[in-house]
């Protein structure tokens, strides 16, 4: 980091105190409050740490206000269009576009560790019937590190490599498994002749009584969807990651702990939840009333995929996703169903509906990616797995940094301390 070139003064009780002010390559400048609690013996105070830096990072840049996604400064919309997910992944990890030959060499590589230890099977087969394929995950990728010692010491940077590769390669693995534990079916195993969204959608829905072929369509669709969900900065989920990485816990545990803060439905949970919204209104003659429900300020009801708490115009990521569906609805021919045709009528609304437009309240990517999902055949229990799936490399590429980071620190944020104070103890009998 550069030593900063200006400084911000705080003036506490009389007293002065000068913070550093750091300028990144891009964003807003930012305050460097490390030794202030040192000096002024005051803590600040920011929940959801919405205008706190906890790292510095060179893997991922949003701008809200812009609509921009870069991964290591490449548009989102240009690696969704031009590359595909494995190619991103290696550009998240290493920093740099992959010539060819060496992005055959790390595509050979994810291929041949997509297969997990046989007695990992039994792991899955303790699970309730019906459990939710995310438990099922947590559970299962948390368990990795009783099945992978060689791959566990973060001191050893042959070994977090090899954690990294095996992670990546291995979740689509772990998600699909889950996914036909859940139904009832028998595990599928991964083929080295597919690509990797093929491979996935082959583990999720052959069976050993027919042969089954992934439809390329399919399959662009969902190397989309892993592309666009591969990072999206310090989000609740990677902040987590780097937090249980900063007790030193092994990789598997740290990812583990990304996938239980993804099951949040604020957070992975968002185009379930805008799929179920449509289930909801049920049908298209039904949409007005949900949009006097969403316009009334004394309706708690509020339209899921719709606008982004970071992107204020709109998400670079949808208009790739819009696409897709497209395409996906195209090739499937379901466009009768009524789900998908209330999808196309709110869509149309608001993009011409003034209301929608002033609030900005756009069609976003978890309202695309859930028409997707849906109509490939996905439950929505299988929503959050897949992006699970995607955003492996973005929580693996944020651990890998962090770790080389010459400032790591264990994670330990304050609080304002609002409860009692000192008080002695009362005997039981006197209470």
């Amino acid at each position: 980091m550069a030593e900063p070139t200006k400084s911000a003064t705080l003036t506490i009780d009389g007293t002065s105190y000068e913070l550093p002010i750091h300028t990144p390559t891009a964003g807003p400048d930012v305050i460097d409050i490390r030794k202030l609690y040192a000096q002024a013996n005051v803590f600040t105070y920011d929940p959801g740490f919405t205008s706190t830096a906890a790292c510095d990072s060179t893997i991922t840049f949003i701008d809200g206000d812009k609509g921009e996604l870069l991964h290591r400064g490449y548009p989102i919309d240009q690696l969704a269009a031009k590359s595909h997910y494995l190619e991103v992944c290696y550009l998240l990890l290493y920093g740099e576009l992959p010539d060819a030959k060496t992005l055959e060499a790390f595509e050979k590589l994810v291929t041949n560790h997509t297969m997990i230890h046989e007695q990992m099977h039994n792991f899955f087969r303790g699970f309730r019937r019906d459990a939710h394929p995310m438990a099922t995950m947590v559970g299962v990728v948390g368990a990795m590190s009783a099945f992978y010692h060689d791959s566990t010491d973060i001191n050893d940077e042959h070994q977090r490599e090899v954690a990294s590769i095996r992670l990546i390669a291995k979740m689509p693995t772990i998600a699909a498994m889950a996914y036909k534990y859940s139904i009832g079916q028998p595990f599928v195993y991964p083929r080295n002749d597919l690509d990797y969204a093929s491979n996935f959608l082959h583990m999720c829905f052959a069976v050993p009584a027919e042969t089954y072929h992934v439809n390329p369509v399919l399959s662009r669709a969902m190397d989309r969807i892993f592309t666009l969900h591969a990072d999206h900065e310090q989000n609740a989920s990677t902040s987590t990651v780097r937090l249980a990485s900063s007790s030193g816990a092994n990789p598997f545990a740290c990812i583990a702990a990304g996938i239980a803060c993804l099951w949040g439905p604020a957070h992975g949970g968002a185009n379930q939840a805008a799929l179920e919204m449509l289930r909801e209104i049920g049908s298209v003659d039904r949409i007005p009333e949900y949009i006097a429900r969403a316009k009334d300020k004394n309706d708690p009801f509020r339209l899921m995929g719709f606008g982004h708490r970071v992107y204020k115009n709109f998400d670079p990521r949808a208009t790739v996703m819009k696409q897709s569906a497209d395409e996906v609805l195209d090739l499937l021919g379901v466009h009768n169903n009524p789900t998908l045709q209330v999808a196309k009528e709110l869509e149309r609304i608001a993009l011409s509906d003034p209301y929608f437009v002033e609030k900005k309240l756009y069609p976003n990517v978890d309202f695309y990616s859930g028409i997707i999902l849906d109509a490939m055949g996905f439950p929505t229990a299988m929503f959050t797995p897949i992006f699970a799936v995607a955003r492996t490399v973005g929580w693996i590429s944020q651990w890998k940094e962090q770790l080389a980071d010459p400032q790591l620190k264990i994670g330990r944020p304050r609080q304002l301390y609002l409860g009692d104070t000192a008080r002695d103890y009362v005997d039981i009998e006197n209470r």
